[in-house]
């Protein structure tokens, strides 16, 4: 049987020496590697804000397209009872059945 023969204690020193900048070199990783996954993460939760504000953008442009037609008006100064010039307001009462 062959006896193993001891690395000598330079070449056990540069071992360990790698075996350390390795480690050093992975602590290094970690916080870069948290920042990244944070960023990521930040986008996709501004992605879907973005996302919610561009359809809340589509309907309040489509209710003031609505808005600014004729027939929006005279239906809102009409439940404001407001009347057009020459016209005669009526109010009448008691149509719906309660007293």
């Amino acid at each position: 049987m062959a006896r193993r023969r001891r690395p000598s204690r330079s070449a056990l020193a540069l071992r360990w020496f790698g075996a350390a900048l390795l480690v050093l070199i992975a602590v290094a990783y970690v916080q870069p590697l948290r920042a990244y996954r944070q960023a990521g993460a930040e986008l996709s939760e501004r992605k879907a804000g973005v996302a919610a504000l561009e359809r809340e953008k589509k309907g309040l442009d489509e209710r003031l397209a609505i808005a600014r037609s004729d027939q929006f008006i005279v239906r809102e100064a009409r439940k404001l009872s407001l009347v057009r010039p020459g016209e005669r307001l009526f109010i009448v009462t008691g149509l719906g059945g309660k007293p």
